[in-house]
């Protein structure tokens, strides 16, 4: 890929300089919650007039503290995210009024009842299913006693005009991370897979929502000035590539950036932390509470069984962002997605003819190489 204009802050830089963020929030009376996962319905939260706050974390630094309570042979974003809890060394964490979890695996359901023993955590019911009649209705009651329990926290009342509000302003975020992700789509690639997840994932510690807006709106015009001006017309034998799979924030190093440094670009990256939950907006007319709950229901991660939505917008992506082969990543332990990535590979391979790439690891660096290699393998493998 060309050299793109301007530099970005790494995530780590922009997780550190929002430590000071969040401290100041606090101090001026804004309140925080802290959250694990993208079924966690955020315009709840907004209309609480909180902030939501990730939690998951990406480092290996606290998972030997972890590992004295949980086991060893577990997700490492489940122990690095309880590590940091346990040894009081992420402001984020510190800073929350409330956890908000959520029953997404065995895992992060039993992490949550040792979390609450550290800071009142509360965890939403997650329908197994999307497919049986009940599992909307339930999911609906599910959010109103989120909301209910942030006004019994609070003491306040949550309204549906906040909460109308609140889904304008997501969906307009929605609207400009969809048009920022999509820059991928241009041919050659506008932008790389690290900066796309770099930023997506750094986003979420700024807090000011219209400020992210700003500065995203901001990146795709200048990236697609740049395209215009320099890259339009020209061609690339750089492979390009759709990254899938478990949240990738803790392996982006040495996966995506990896595989661009060897010489491919990924141009889009299917996961919770990537394109996947800004696709759908929230409805805007009729009930708030069915809004959301179809909104939140329809998230594509592999915790859904039967999961076929993930394979047809999975497909979508592939053919619009023109896609020569597909790498999945798989965090030890998660059981869904390693269960699931033989579908993926079968309907990557079987159905859309592509080459396919699954790759289970952790936080460790142990196997770097072995990942370099297979990564260069594969490349060669798409000529």
């Amino acid at each position: 890929m060309q050299k793109l204009p301007g530099n970005f802050e790494t995530y780590d830089e922009t997780r550190k300089a929002g430590f000071l963020k969040v401290k100041e929030l606090k101090e001026s009376g804004k309140r925080v919650i802290g959250t694990f996962c993208s079924y966690v319905p955020c315009e709840i939260i907004y209309a609480a007039d909180a902030v939501p706050c990730g939690l998951c974390a990406s480092s290996e630094e606290p998972i030997p503290e972890a590992e004295s309570v949980l086991p060893r042979n577990l997700c490492p974003l489940i122990k690095a995210s309880y590590g940091f809890a346990l040894t009081d060394k992420c402001p984020y964490f510190y800073y929350s009024d409330l956890i908000v979890g959520e029953t997404t695996c065995d895992g992060k359901k039993k992490m949550f009842e040792l979390l609450n023993e550290i800071k009142e955590t509360y965890v939403l019911k997650l329908p197994n299913s999307r497919d049986y009649p009940e599992a909307l209705k339930e999911w609906r009651s599910e959010i109103i006693r989120f909301k209910e329990k942030l006004e019994d926290f609070y003491g306040i009342t949550i309204t549906e005009d906040k909460i109308r509000e609140a889904i304008r302003m997501k969906n307009k975020e929605r609207e400009v991370m969809t048009e920022y992700l999509s820059l991928g789509k241009l041919y050659p690639a506008a932008i790389s897979g690290y900066e796309m997840g770099s930023r997506t994932d750094a986003a979420g510690f700024s807090f000011d929502i219209e400020e992210r807006c700003k500065t995203f709106a901001a990146r795709t015009e200048e990236l697609k000035q740049y395209w215009e001006e320099h890259i339009k017309g020209t061609t690339s034998d750089r492979p390009r590539l759709l990254v899938t799979g478990c949240p990738n924030m803790g392996v982006r190093d040495k996966i995506i950036k990896a595989v661009e440094e060897l010489g491919a670009d990924c141009v889009v990256i299917d996961t919770c932390n990537g394109i996947r939950t800004q696709l759908d907006k929230v409805e805007e007319t009729g009930d708030v509470y069915d809004a959301l709950a179809k909104k939140y229901l329809n998230v594509t991660c592999s915790v859904m069984s039967p999961n076929q939505p993930r394979f047809e917008e999975m497909g979508r992506l592939i053919d619009e962002f023109r896609v020569d082969g597909v790498i999945e990543v798989i965090l030890q332990a998660c059981h869904t997605f390693n269960i699931e990535s033989y579908n993926v590979k079968r309907y990557v391979t079987e159905e859309k003819g592509l080459p396919y790439l699954g790759l289970e690891t952790d936080y460790s660096q142990a196997d770097k190489g072995q990942i370099a290699t297979r990564l260069g393998a594969f490349l060669e493998m798409l000529g």
